[in-house]
């Protein structure tokens, strides 16, 4: 049996544009990106914590050390500049990779710098009782 898991997550950054005329996507600096280690066009989920907009799309990269965020296309209605989001990637594992798999945090400053990540040592343990196990 395969998991939806959470792989990582950029926590708290700063919304630094908003393109509503761009075809689509959320554009991220390239550090951040490599930090949480998602690739250009992966799927991935942006929660805003200042209105609780939630939506579903693409990563691409912006320019590496730029600290760029921008939400584009129709997410660009929902999440505006300035907002502060936490961008979820997942992944698929089976129950034998589950044992050594770790959850990775990226915390960011107020102009989107990585300032540490951290790897989950019990994933299991960090979710309230009560909520599903293959949630972040």
């Amino acid at each position: 049996m395969y998991r939806h898991m959470c792989k990582s997550k950029i926590h708290r950054a700063r919304v630094t544009g908003a393109d509503p005329d761009y075809v689509g996507s959320v554009t991220i600096s390239e550090d951040l990106m490599e930090a949480a280690d998602i690739l250009p066009y992966e799927r991935v989920q942006v929660v805003d914590v200042t209105n609780g907009a939630r939506i579903e799309t693409y990563a691409i990269a912006a320019p590496r050390g730029s600290g760029g965020l921008c939400l584009n296309g129709a997410a660009a209605r929902l999440i505006h500049k300035n907002d502060t989001v936490i961008i979820i990637s997942y992944c698929m594992l089976n129950e034998s990779e589950l044992k050594n798999f770790r959850p990775k945090i990226i915390f960011v400053d107020g102009e989107n710098r990585v300032l540490r990540t951290e790897d989950l040592e019990r994933p299991y343990e960090t979710v309230p009782r009560g909520f599903p196990r293959d949630v972040c």
